[in-house]
């Protein structure tokens, strides 16, 4: 294959990079510029005084337990056509080699379980 031939998807590239980096420079030239004020912390609708910061006393624990829920659904989004299609790839019905896909599955599941493992490190799982 020729260079030639990959042109129209290095431009595309490029015009998705320049496009998007210039909305990002715009924003931050143009954006609006927040300021922490005392009605930013006020109560909205629900009636509770607010008390300390929750970006910075939550931060850490919503994102971990968003992570967390990721990756377990990107789990049963990528597993489940493997092992619908376990017995052909077993019996050697199809163009993949089992022991390429044993090697994939592999893989796949220990950076799934590192982040698992990262998580309980993080006591993401413990309930409070």
């Amino acid at each position: 294959m020729e260079l030639s031939e990959y042109f129209i998807l290095i431009f595309f590239l490029f015009l998705g990079t320049v496009v998007a980096g210039g909305a990002i420079i715009v924003g931050k030239l143009l954006g609006y510029k927040s300021k922490d004020t005392k009605n930013k912390y006020a109560p909205y609708e629900c009636g509770m005084e607010t008390f300390g910061n929750a970006r910075i006393q939550f931060k850490v624990g919503y994102y971990l337990f968003a992570l967390l829920f990721l990756i377990f659904d990107i789990e049963a989004l990528f597993l489940f056509p493997v092992l619908v299609s376990f017995k052909a790839i077993v019996a050697g019905e199809t163009v993949l080699s089992p022991v390429i896909v044993g090697i994939d599955l592999g893989l796949f599941l220990v950076i799934l379980v590192s982040g698992l493992a990262y998580a309980w490190n993080k006591g993401i799982l413990k309930w409070e």
